[in-house]
């Protein structure tokens, strides 16, 4: 489950209409939240606030081990309209499992960002603040965002603890979003480390108004079109240490204007540590998704395979409204011209969605479990791992964490 303050920053991507999905960070999204999320340890407590539509503030804290906790704050001159009680917030925007993309957009035209003030032209910019420091080890973390352009997002994260070589550490990163393609140029004081991401989009191309998407029926089941091709690549290089990585994949999935079931097909590959993975998921039903993954490395012939899976549950009293919808309302396809943009995290789920269970194992026998829901005014989540091949400690870590925000 989201922290309250990341899904504000998520609330802020989407007011100032950047496209998150469209990055090749975010190339394995749908595998990572089916098969990768995070268990509690111990046990932990949020509460946080969002007092003003510009202004949030949260606290946490832990027991694992030792008492622990941070309190954070976040500003943005940007107002973020979303429900800030957790009763009332849509559990679906919370909790991420399969992500079902949104077609492509063009970026926005200059013009759309220019307001007049006293009779001067004056261009918006978005930007974003956000600071928290960790107890007891005094870890303070810093992020910065800034809408450059409509097409361009600037962003720094900074940490300083002492634990850290020279105190702390700052990553600045540059992204250019033209719906057909993005770029990322990232540049770090760790080792001076420089590097560069791409994602290309076959297809569709937002920028031609002449270019359709379309929405008729496929002619066949390995009928592709109306899905959405990627391909991308990324490479680091450090001039200290004299030395880089160099990874690359491509991603197939469909897209709402497919009338068939919703799936993601996933390949990359790291040539110079040689690992190879490929993924497939698919939102079998309204509340069922599944996802393997198979992973091997060809210089050392280790493999794993990981199965998981994501059951929703929704409250029965309006699950006979939601059985007589035609399926057609729910896959009616948008128009491709239109400027709406609506954000894979933000999309409506259904408002009877009171918990969510999750599950992994994989072939080396490690497996995990986490339910997260409502419990009156709280949001929970429960969790545990297993060593199902351990024979003196089959259970591993287990926690809860109760979050509540107003």
């Amino acid at each position: 489950m989201l922290e309250f303050m990341d899904y504000v920053q998520s609330a802020f991507y989407a007011g100032s209409r950047w496209n998150t999905d469209n990055s090749y960070a975010s190339l394995t999204a749908a595998t990572t939240k089916l098969l990768d999320f995070r268990t509690p340890h111990g046990v932990r407590l949020h509460v946080s606030s969002l007092s003003s539509a510009n202004f949030a503030t949260s606290y946490t804290l832990g027991n694992k081990g030792v008492v622990d906790g941070s309190f954070s704050f976040l500003f943005s001159n940007l107002g973020v309209k979303v429900a800030s009680r957790s009763n009332e917030v849509y559990l679906g925007h919370l909790v991420r499992g399969y992500r079902h993309l949104q077609e492509l957009r063009k970026p926005e035209e200059l013009s759309a960002w220019e307001t007049v003030v006293d009779g001067k032209v004056v261009q918006k910019r978005d930007a974003l603040l956000y600071g928290r420091m960790y107890l007891p080890g005094s870890t303070l973390e810093a992020l910065y965002l800034r809408r450059l352009s409509p097409s361009r997002l600037l962003s720094i994260r900074a940490v300083s603890s002492a634990q850290l070589p020279h105190g702390g550490t700052l990553l600045a990163q540059l992204q250019n979003d033209q719906g057909k393609y993005t770029t990322e140029y990232l540049c770090s004081t760790d080792s001076a480390l420089l590097g560069f991401r791409g994602l290309y989009n076959f297809g569709y191309d937002p920028r031609d108004e002449n270019s359709q998407l379309d929405s008729s029926a496929p002619a066949h089941p390995w009928d592709h079109k109306s899905g959405r091709l990627s391909v991308g690549a990324e490479a680091y290089f450090s001039p200290m240490n004299k030395s880089g990585g160099l990874s690359t994949g491509l991603r197939f999935t469909t897209l709402p204007v497919h009338p068939g079931i919703p799936y993601t097909m996933t390949l990359t590959l790291n040539p110079l540590m040689g690992n190879l993975s490929s993924s497939y998921a698919v939102k079998a039903g309204t509340d069922l998704s599944l996802c393997t993954r198979f992973d091997f490395n060809v210089y050392s012939y280790e493999s794993d395979v990981t199965i998981g899976l994501e059951l929703w549950r929704r409250d029965s009293s309006t699950a006979w409204a939601r059985k007589m919808l035609r399926s057609a309302w729910s896959n009616a396809p948008r128009s491709a011209g239109d400027s709406a943009f609506v954000s894979s995290d933000f999309v409506t789920k259904q408002k009877d969605a009171t918990g969510v269970v999750k599950a992994r194992i994989s072939a080396v026998g490690k497996a995990s479990l986490l339910w997260e829901g409502k419990v009156k005014e709280l949001l929970v989540s429960v969790g545990a791992g297993f060593d199902m091949k351990s024979t003196t400690r089959a259970l591993g870590s287990v926690g809860v964490e109760v979050s509540y925000s107003s």
